[in-house]
């Protein structure tokens, strides 16, 4: 009876572990990395490799425990990878960076941006991305439909810890200058950038009290179009008013016209899910596909969406060929020890043993905080015939007395006593 109800406790405490268990590709590491980012806009990389890079690096090389130091520096930014000894802690190296680049700062130039230390994150990666496109859209639309239809939906679903949008392209007011005639009426870059600094502002304007009311006054100082733009005035000289309108002209466009994605030849803007660490990717990724289905009644008739990648396809694949793997072990297993011993009692252990050890070691796994991927599945196929060693050896011992006709009782004591001391020293041994 104390048999029976260990084995379906270690059953029913297994099932527990399993449902909570996360599954992912491959066992979430930190590794010790720590990035260095600064931002110094309108320089290019020359200016940004001198006056920011190479006294960021000075300033950090003296940190103890460093594998390796790279560094990228390109029009308008730096950037900077520190990787250290897999034995320095990952908090301690950021610390230590932080504290270094904080006295790099005196070295940078002004009016650079401060620079962003952050560490290397194992369950930042995207697990799939929602590719959206449409023939007839652009990709301020595109987006504007992503950010506020897809993204909001996919944000809801459990264990997603962030959405973000790949290729977004922001609504943005570009002023194009013609030199030519900013030349003739004698107007440099600096003089439209000090009107519109001047001009677009909005100030706080007080409010009106009276004895029974009070009126809070508002100014609209903002401009919001094209038009106000171009009314802009930007230089007055002798009784004559220049506009921006007349030396160039302002459209509504995207912020950013250097890059932009495709896929299949097609314009494209890609909305990838983050999910939080631990979580079950395959759930995330089912929960991202049913959300898709019921959000394209609601979609445009000419937005598209497919996915661009999905990375939980090869999770699937991965996993499932290692159940299979783990069916065939069992069956291997069973089958040898009938053919060696003969005795289908005997072979009874390892059908009821391999599965309730399988079943136990989740729960094991979950508060170990463990997870389901390929290298733990790939440890349970090894495990499968270790879990009936020891009971074999003892089985066979046993089932010897009995055949000298020993009673079962007895040949079960004393069968035991004799490869005791030996079967705990090569359990021992394997957990070590």
């Amino acid at each position: 009876v104390l048999a029976t109800v260990l084995t379906l406790t270690i059953i029913l405490f297994g099932i527990i572990g399993y449902t909570y268990l996360g599954v992912r590709e491959f066992p979430s590491v930190d590794n010790p990395i720590i990035s260095v980012t600064c931002s110094y806009p309108g320089a290019n990389a020359d200016v940004i490799e001198n006056q920011i890079t190479e006294p960021l690096e000075q300033n950090i090389n003296g940190i103890p425990g460093i594998r390796s130091l790279s560094s990228v520096s390109s029009q308008g930014q730096s950037r900077i990878t520190v990787e250290f000894e897999l034995s320095v802690d990952l908090e301690t190296a950021a610390n230590d960076v932080r504290d270094k680049v904080s006295r790099a700062q005196r070295y940078l130039p002004r009016d650079c941006d401060p620079p962003i230390v952050t560490k290397a994150d194992a369950d930042a990666s995207p697990i799939l991305m929602v590719a959206v496109q449409s023939e007839k859209r652009s990709l301020l639309e595109l987006s504007e439909i992503a950010d506020l239809t897809i993204k909001e939906q996919l944000q809801t679903i459990s264990d997603v810890s962030s959405v973000s949008i790949w290729g977004e392209k922001r609504y943005s007011m570009r002023l194009w200058l013609d030199p030519i005639r900013m030349a003739s009426y004698g107007i440099t870059p600096i003089d439209v950038k000090n009107a519109i600094d001047r001009e677009n502002v909005e100030l706080p304007s007080g409010s009106i009290e009276g004895n029974t009311t009070e009126l809070t006054i508002r100014t609209l100082g903002l401009m919001h179009t094209a038009q106000e733009f171009n009314r802009l005035i930007i230089k007055e000289d002798n009784e004559r008013i220049i506009r921006f309108s007349d030396i160039g002209e302002a459209e509504l466009g995207p912020q950013d016209l250097r890059s932009y994605m495709k896929m299949n030849g097609v314009p494209m803007v890609g909305v990838v899910v983050i999910p939080q660490p631990g979580a079950n990717h395959i759930e995330i990724a089912d929960a991202v596909y049913d959300r898709l289905e019921m959000m394209k009644k609601d979609l445009p008739e000419d937005i598209k969406t497919d996915f661009g990648f999905d990375n939980t396809q090869f999770i699937r694949s991965s996993i499932d060929e290692v159940k299979e793997t783990v069916y065939i072990a069992l069956v291997l297993v069973i089958i040898i020890i009938f053919l060696f011993l003969r005795d289908w009692r005997v072979t009874l252990v390892p059908c009821i043993v391999i599965p309730v050890s399988l079943i136990g070691s989740f729960f094991v796994m979950y508060i170990a905080g463990f997870s389901i991927n390929v290298l733990s599945m790939l440890a349970i196929v090894l495990a499968v015939g270790l879990v009936v060693d020891d009971a074999i050896v003892v089985t066979e011992n046993i089932y010897v007395r009995i055949e000298k006709g020993m009673s079962p009782q007895e040949a079960g004591i004393e069968g035991s006593k004799e490869i005791f001391f030996a079967v705990i020293s090569t359990t021992i041994t394997l957990v070590a």
